[in-house]
């Protein structure tokens, strides 16, 4: 048991290694959002019979991995920058646009103020209604939009709230983004987990608003987090241009390349995700929701969000305890607008699942 309150994101394995002297490898990470079937079997086959492409550049322009993605994602390739995992196409973004005033939906992921706050700018948060069951009120949100705003930051599927936004609302958001000459940019880092994506994901309205920029990346859908493989969607040629123009050459490399020209091809994995996910995400909501001293909200990407409704137990001291189980959940309490109540988890394989279902249910059922 460590002694000083910490918070733990899913990628601080070592942290954790360190603290509660725990093998890393041991821990189930629930905190990690990663897909638990893993890195593609065709995938890793692949790569294991293509790992020479280290001893080459990869092309400056990546246009076959960018094709690759078009036909995916069904947008024109010359619409498509791909790079250092999602976070770097965000950074570059912000520091072209060079926002004063931004607004982030949240509670929501941090690196989005850190970047608009390294770029000199501001940031305030619309929050998501907690009776609303935090799902978005599209027109509260615009009454929030003001004319000294310049950016506009939404995550859907948000994280940690699961919640998603349909792209009809995006439309509406654009649209009066647009006459105020704001920014929109829309991380979908978990959008092929939603079981509507094509009515979630905003791509398609890339082809009609210059305002929008969309990000996304393989680390978590496709378990490639070591990839560093992001990619960005927009239709604005001049800021596509500005981009090019500030990017660092080859940030991917040659055997990343390669992974993303091959892992968007693999349709029976994606499918085999997306049935496993709705089905456990369904199985484990269900389940959930009988209980009477959690509140559970409802769920469209592959983790589930928590509410603790006792006064004698909360999301720092349900860590300690789960994490001598060797189960690392996420405290939600580090998140705007969230407490110590709160604490989020993702869905894992059926065992697994069960595994921290029947630890929770020692402590809250």
């Amino acid at each position: 048991m460590s002694n000083k309150k910490s918070h733990f994101h899913g990628s601080d394995l070592e942290k954790i290694e360190s603290v509660y002297n725990i093998n890393k490898y041991d821990i189930i990470n629930f905190s990690g959002n990663v897909n638990p079937l893993g890195v593609s079997k065709n995938l890793l086959e692949l790569l294991s019979k293509n790992v020479n492409v280290i001893g080459m550049y990869p092309d400056r322009a990546y246009t076959k991995l960018r094709k690759q993605l078009a036909k995916y994602i069904d947008v024109n390739y010359k619409n498509i920058i791909v790079g250092n995992g999602s976070t770097e196409l965000i950074s570059i973004f912000i520091n072209i646009i060079k926002p004063t005033k931004a607004l982030i939906v949240g509670p929501t992921y941090s690196e989005y103020e850190r970047e608009i706050s390294i770029g000199g700018g501001s940031s305030n948060y619309y929050p998501l209604k907690e009776e609303l069951d935090f799902k978005i009120d599209i027109k509260d949100l615009l009454l929030n939009i003001t004319d000294d705003m310049d950016l506009l930051v939404i995550c859907n599927p948000n994280n940690p709230t699961s919640t998603s936004i349909y792209s009809e609302d995006i439309k509406c958001i654009l649209e009066y983004c647009h006459e105020k000459n704001i920014y929109v940019m829309v991380d979908e880092t978990y959008i092929e987990f939603t079981k509507e994506m094509d009515k979630i994901t905003s791509v398609g309205l890339t082809n009609s608003y210059d305002n929008l920029f969309i990000t996304r990346g393989v680390s978590k859908f496709y378990a490639s987090p070591g990839l560093r493989l992001g990619y960005g969607i927009c239709g604005n040629k001049t800021i596509m241009e500005k981009i090019n123009n500030l990017k660092n050459p080859w940030t991917i490399n040659s055997l990343a390349s390669f992974a993303g020209e091959v892992m968007f091809e693999d349709e029976e994995y994606i499918k085999m995700t997306k049935d496993f996910i709705e089905q456990e995400r369904n199985r484990i909501y269900k389940e959930l929701d009988s209980w009477k001293d959690i509140k559970v909200y409802p769920p469209t990407a592959n983790f589930i969000l928590i509410k603790i409704l006792r006064n004698d137990i909360d999301s720092h001291q349900l860590f300690e305890t789960l994490i001598q189980k060797k189960i690392m959940i996420r405290d939600a309490s580090t998140f705007p607008f969230l407490n110590s109540q709160f604490f989020r988890f993702c869905f894992m394989n059926k065992e697994q699942n069960d595994f921290i279902l029947d630890e929770l249910s020692k402590i809250f059922n």
